[in-house]
């Protein structure tokens, strides 16, 4: 009997370990609420539109089960602090409906960029015009609406705030998340980075947010990474105008990558992509992704969606034909998490520029010493 006993618990020990282990998707941006985001509010499709079934049904037979579907707030909510709008309702509810019964889960991300459009002007949440407390009116309001649904992964309340000016963003987004949590207790919080969610410069700008206080606990940072020369994802350079290596997405997603493991925070990569016109993006791409993977952190691809037209980032497929970055992307549909770091050769980002350290080069790449400490370090063979 007690044989059989330390069996079972043995067996639930193994089961937990692996429950643990379990990757998280990887998903797709699907794109289109947010289009001619200069003609407020627009006409429903017409101007934009929300995804279509058979979008979502291409990437759902490719094996994804994670989509964010972007939207404009002035469509949703068309007069700050009023209701909601029916027609834009009707279509995310839609949406949400037609992956629910896929085991798809949707995350919707507000396009504003910290701001809300009134009359071709912008005003910045937070500005006596459009309040904080308007955003956190919207997301109430939101919640309330979708609280029936169980495929809703998360709310990003503000994709890509920048140049808030004295609207600092994390108030804004702690006064938002206190209001969400009185009216839900369950569904995820997205807060994007500043400085447009730079993955590599996430200490400089957004480092503040590690002190978000949620009650419920349930917080995802979102970072965007990019890997042309600027880091806006329009590629206007090559990639050898770019500087690019295999190595430049890794490089540039490990600061962030970092910071979540040294705060203990969870964390998402809502934009990456790649363009189609040179194959050695894909080798960036993957490398990317391998790292993401193991490091149990999941993010979805810029960008999809039928309004695209020969944007060279987009994995909407031609007819029949898949679009090559679908190569890589389709190897990554959950996480992998794993103790096995494939990239311990680069050296983290932590450890560059020490004041008074010197470079030593070992076998496996380099190790930063403090130069006090830098005879210990050399081989006994090698004479000062």
């Amino acid at each position: 009997m007690r044989l059989f006993l330390l069996f079972v618990l043995i067996a639930l020990s193994g089961s937990t370990i692996k429950a643990q282990l379990k990757g998280i998707p990887f998903g797709i941006n699907i794109c289109g609420a947010e289009f001619e985001e200069k003609t407020i509010p627009g006409v429903l499709n017409k101007d934009y539109a929300y995804p279509s079934n058979d979008d979502i049904e291409y990437f759902y037979q490719q094996g994804f089960q994670l989509m964010t579907v972007p939207f404009k707030w002035e469509r949703v909510q068309q007069v700050q602090g009023g209701e909601l709008d029916r027609a834009n309702i009707d279509e995310i509810r839609r949406v949400i409906l037609y992956c629910a019964p896929r085991n798809i889960k949707v995350l919707l991300s507000m396009h504003n960029f910290g701001r809300y459009r009134i009359a071709d002007t912008d005003y910045v949440v937070g500005s006596t015009t459009v309040t904080r407390q308007h955003l956190a009116d919207f997301w109430v309001k939101m919640a309330i609406e979708l609280d029936d649904f169980k495929n809703v992964f998360g709310f990003e309340i503000m994709c890509e705030p920048h140049d808030m000016g004295e609207f600092d963003w994390f108030t804004t987004a702690q006064e938002t998340i206190k209001a969400i949590r009185t009216v839900d207790k369950k569904t995820s919080i997205i807060i994007s980075g500043d400085n447009y969610a730079n993955a590599e410069l996430w200490r400089q700008h957004s480092d503040v947010l590690k002190n978000l206080v949620d009650p419920d606990n349930n917080l995802i940072y979102d970072a965007h990474s990019y890997f042309d020369k600027n880091y806006s994802g329009r590629y206007n350079e090559s990639y050898d105008s770019s500087g690019a290596t295999e190595y430049t997405g890794v490089l540039r997603i490990m600061p962030f990558v970092r910071w979540l493991k040294e705060n203990n925070k969870r964390g998402t990569v809502g934009e990456y992509g790649i363009p189609d016109n040179d194959l050695r993006w894909l080798k960036v791409l993957d490398n990317f992704l391998k790292y993401l993977s193991e490091n149990n952190i999941n993010g979805c691809y810029w960008a999809a969606g039928s309004r695209w037209n020969k944007y060279p980032l987009s994995v909407q497929p031609f007819v029949q034909e898949e679009r090559p970055q679908m190569e890589v992307l389709i190897q990554y549909k959950r996480t992998s998490p794993s103790s096995k770091n494939s990239f311990s050769f680069l050296l983290p980002e932590t450890l560059l520029f020490l004041p008074n350290s010197t470079l030593m080069p070992t076998p496996s790449g380099g190790v930063y010493a403090p130069a006090s400490v830098e005879k210990k370090l050399k081989p006994k063979n090698e004479k000062n």
